[in-house]
Formats: structure tokens, sequence, C-alpha cells
């Protein structure tokens, strides 16, 4: 914790603050350890978690070196924290315009950024790199139970809840995805053409293509793979669109090391299905980084200019979707080493139920 905290006082220096105040659950969870109702206060020498009466019990035995201070819920934690920031400059991760507008009345020396808290937390430390594998290893797990449970005639929504069941035993839960209204993406035969598909009653069939992609938090990390079942003999279109979405994601893993491109990483897995006829049907970029949010700095993406760095944790997930047929998407969460750390083991074979 006390290098997360050198990382985030470096970060804030560089524009030109010296406090950092973070009203993000995410980014008071990286600097604290308390995920809750609170906003948190970083300065040298001191770190202080403000939250109302309610969350204080909570917020000092989870907590790590932080001192707690009880406030009015809402907008009155805000003299709160004008008070402890004293003189200091502080960046914000605040996106909300009204307690904004408070934050500035009360502390003159304020700008909103959230570059210090993604910079800091696109290199993930021992401890978080750890979490990530436990996280990919039980995901792992509820990959092998769709390849003993999977079936026709089953429902999308009844191997949700199988799946979800397990995970929960395991200690994972749902990310709080604000643009999904289910845990998992769980897509059979013309679903599977939706790349983020919702969960239905829908019932799987021979010769359909079930794309499984398992996003889940643990100990407030988020793990993210997708494997891609056939339920009986698929037809040759898709076994051949399989393969070529196979072979493109071991290029694109094979590209992931400290220097390179993301944008490099994208092309190894676009140009590939590309020169096999399909690049049309790719409708995505081929990865983003995992961390404490599903989708967090860097994309990786044709557009994205970041080099990768050592000890980022990302996902490698190119994909080919038919419209009305099917969907297939293989994907597999990565830290970037000299050789990259593949964190999900499970094959990446077609597996047929």
């Amino acid at each position: 914790m006390r290098q997360r905290r050198r990382n985030l006082l470096k970060h804030a220096r560089k524009t030109g603050c010296d406090a950092l105040a973070a009203f993000e659950p995410e980014n008071l969870f990286y600097m604290t350890g308390f995920w809750g109702e609170a906003v948190g206060l970083l300065k040298k020498g001191r770190t202080v978690i403000i939250t109302p009466e309610l969350e204080a019990g909570r917020a000092a035995a989870e907590s790590t070196d932080c001192d707690v201070i009880v406030a009015q819920r809402g907008s009155g934690m805000i003299p709160t924290l004008a008070r402890e920031a004293g003189r200091s400059s502080v960046c914000t991760d605040c996106r909300d315009y009204t307690t904004m507008t408070a934050v500035k009345k009360l502390i003159p020396k304020v700008r909103q950024s959230v570059e210090p808290f993604y910079e800091s937390r696109m290199i993930k430390d021992e401890a978080e790199a750890r979490i990530l594998k436990k996280a990919s290893r039980i995901i792992d797990g509820m990959f092998e139970m769709c390849a003993k449970k999977m079936r026709a005639g089953q429902k999308e929504s009844e191997l949700q809840a199988i799946l979800m069941n397990h995970a929960m035993e395991h200690g994972m839960f749902d990310t709080g995805y604000h643009s999904t209204l289910n845990p998992l993406i769980i897509a059979g035969g013309p679903n599977g053409a939706l790349p983020h598909a919702q969960v239905t009653g829908r019932k799987f069939k021979r010769g359909d293509l079930v794309v499984v992609d398992l996003t889940l938090r643990y100990k407030g990390y988020v793990s993210d793979a997708t494997r891609t079942f056939a339920v009986g003999a698929v037809p040759a279109q898709a076994s051949d669109a399989y393969e070529i979405v196979k072979e493109s994601q071991k290029l694109g893993l094979g590209a992931v090391c400290p220097g390179k491109l993301c944008s490099d990483v994208d092309s190894a897995c676009r140009n590939y299905i590309e020169k096999n006829g399909h690049g049309k049907y790719f409708i995505h970029s081929t990865g983003h980084g995992i961390g404490l949010e599903v989708h967090e700095p860097p994309a990786v993406s044709t557009g994205s200019h970041t080099k990768l760095r050592k000890n980022m944790a990302i996902t490698v997930e190119p994909g080919v979707y038919m419209d009305g047929k099917f969907g297939i998407r293989i994907e597999d969460s990565v830290l970037v080493r000299d050789r990259p750390v593949v964190m999900h083991k499970f094959t990446k074979d077609m597996i047929t139920v």
C-alpha cells in the first residue's frame, strides 16, 4: 500500500497537485483498501477516509493505515474534505458536476483528472497479480462446468444460474457493469452474433455455437475470459471460423510484450482474420485493460498508441460474428511480461457437448 500511495502522489505531481481526493469506489479501494461510501484523501504522510457513521466501523476495519473521520452523508463530507486538505493542491476523480461545483467553492486549488489513478493502477503489483491469477483459476473451473453441464434443451439462463452459484461459492461476484443486466454473457446460436448479448430463455440446440464470457470480481479485481462451445456437430462454416479465431488469438498473445504498441496486438489478430476473409465480421477491438474495472486503460485497439509495460493486465479477445447465425470469441486475461503470462489455462480447442 505504501508503494501504491507513493506512485499515486508521483502521478498527482505531474498534474501540479500534491494531494489526491478519491470519490470513485475503485480509486478509494486502491488507495485505502476500503470499498464503500466515502471520500479518500491522500497527502504526503497521511491518508484519510471521510465517511458517514454507518460505514465508519467497516472503513476502520478494512482500510490500511488510514485515519477515519465521520461526516454527514453526501455533500456533508465536502467541508470535512476541505478542512483536511488545507492548503494542498488537490487532484480529484470526482465526475459529478454538482459535487465538483461544491468542492471548488471550498477548495480553491483543485482540478479534476483521473490520470494519476489510472497511471498507477495500470501497473499491477505482486498482490494484485496474485488475486488476478486466483480469479482466473476460478473462471477456468467454471469453463470445466460448462463442458460437463451444458446440453441441448438447456436455457441460457439455466446455465448462468449454475455458473453463478459456483462463482459465489468460490468468492466471485457480479462486476456491476453498467451496460448489462446480467452478470455473464451466455449466448447460443444466433444470439452469439451479438458480442454483448443479454442472457435469455432461449434453449441450446444441436448445431449451436455457445459464447460463454465470464467476467467476474474476486477480492475487488476483475478477471475476464471467453470460450465458445459447440452443442453437437456444427456446420463447416462455423468450425472453419472457429479455427481462424483460435489462430488469431494465438498470434495476438504472441505479440504481447513490454514496449509493443497496443495497436500491434490488435493488428496481429485483425490482420490474420482479414487475410482469411472474415475481417468484416470482427466488429470490436481486440482487448482492454482489466483490474478494478471491467474496462480500464490501456485500450488494445487499432487506434491505441499506448506502449505495453511490464505488469500491465490486458485481455486478448478476437471474435467473429455472423448475424443471424453464430458468434465466436476466444479471450484470455494476460499479464504483460517478456513472456506473457496467460492467466487462463482452459483449452481453446473446440469443446463439443
